[in-house]
């Protein structure tokens, strides 16, 4: 929708200014009109040009604002102005730029989850569900208090996770560029020295040389092979497909996998509990939660329970046969439909796996360290000894 900029005056005479999406310069007048304001000229923005990818907005920056502008709804103050101060105020110039354009939209006559929602990518269908239940029933303080929290958990959970992850991927690509480096720089010196010797190279030696050979020959053409491998698997995992069988392996997986399951649960509990309490209904606060998921099993799960909910079952049914949930987890949410506080049962339950997820992540940290380390020493030691043992040999004869 095309961004127009106008000029005019209030009935007091004050002078306006501003800009609004519009689907045309008629329409955009129409709405000056109903405000109230008398325009002198409208002119259509010229597209701007970004070379920034993705949003460039972390998902702080957003819990930062929600939490800010709970307290100052709270506070009593006007919702235009509380927009105005935190677009003033936001260290995120493109932060700024989105909440001054909800203060337009809000400015213009729109709700503010209808001005929110023209900014998907950075107010997801959860935030745009609950602004939207809090403006109807009134308590939208209170609302907004509860999505900041939310926030907040879910960010710290995604932390936990990355938090896991940083340590053994950043020691395991030291270990793989040490090990190309000495492959690639050191073995061919120690080559060199060999050509002289005239004799037979243990076979160590000779595997370690041919591997080297190898990838002196084709580093390039393996450089581009990884690439296009890696392009491959981000491509294949965004297809329904590839990306089902990628969470499935992801939640299979030995020591991984209970950190996954683990988290995807806490995630699932504490978004679904969230919008309950918020007053979402069921069927809508589910297809929701299957959208944010963030693991297509899961998803697919929620989905069939949606399914047996339209058709008068409990939701408890179809989380049990796909086999992620915990019998714990059904049994409590089983209990929850049955006496009326699934929400508080769902929160409870969330709280329950933020605390798993912290051992998951000791656990987990505790277990690839030692790991690590080792199919390091082993590699690199490797290497080393296959190129010393025909030094051992020459040593021997000269004794």
């Amino acid at each position: 929708m095309p961004v127009f900029e106008y000029k005019g005056k209030t009935l007091a005479g004050a002078a306006v200014q501003g800009s609004l999406k519009a689907k045309s310069k008629g329409d955009l007048e129409r709405v000056l009109r109903q405000n109230r304001i008398l325009v002198t000229s409208i002119s259509k923005r010229a597209p701007e040009i970004s070379l920034r990818i993705g949003t460039g907005i972390k998902r702080i920056h957003v819990s930062r604002f929600t939490r800010q502008f709970a307290t100052m709804i709270g506070a009593g103050l006007p919702m235009v102005q509380c927009l105005e101060i935190l677009a003033a105020q936001s260290e995120n110039r493109e932060l700024a730029r989105i909440i001054n354009d909800v203060k337009e939209g809000v400015s213009g006559g729109a709700t503010l989850s209808e001005a929110m929602a023209r900014h998907p990518k950075i107010f997801d269908p959860l935030y745009t569900n609950m602004v939207e239940a809090g403006e109807v029933g009134g308590a939208l303080d209170s609302i907004l208090v509860r999505l900041a929290v939310y926030r907040e958990k879910a960010d710290k959970l995604i932390r936990k996770v990355k938090g896991a992850m940083v340590y053994p991927s950043v020691v395991m690509i030291v270990a793989i560029g040490v090990t190309t480096a000495m492959l690639t720089f050191i073995v061919p010196v120690f080559a060199k020295m060999f050509e002289g010797l005239g004799s037979e190279l243990p076979a160590p030696t000779k595997i370690v040389l041919h591997i080297s050979h190898f990838l002196q020959a084709n580093f390039v053409f393996l450089t581009i092979g990884l690439i296009g491998l890696v392009a491959f698997i981000l491509w294949w995992r965004k297809t329904p497909q590839g990306g089902l069988v990628w969470d499935k392996s992801m939640l299979r997986m030995p020591i991984l996998g209970t950190l996954v399951r683990k988290s995807s649960v806490a995630r699932f509990t504490r978004t679904l509990g969230t919008l309950l309490s918020s007053g979402v209904s069921i069927l809508d606060a589910m297809d929701i939660t299957a959208r944010t998921a963030g693991n297509r099993v899961i998803a697919n799960a929620i989905n069939k329970s949606v399914m047996a909910i339209a058709e008068g079952d409990t939701i408890t049914g179809p989380l049990k046969e796909s086999g992620v949930f915990p019998p714990m987890v059904t049994q409590m949410i089983s209990v929850g439909e049955k006496t009326g506080g699934l929400d508080e049962m769902l929160n409870k339950i969330a709280e329950f796996y933020d605390e798993e997820v912290d051992d998951a992540v000791s656990a987990l940290t505790s277990i690839i360290e030692p790991v690590i380390i080792v199919f390091m020493g082993i590699v690199i030691g490797g290497i080393l000894i296959a190129m010393y043992l025909p030094m051992f040999d020459i040593i021997g004869k000269i004794g």
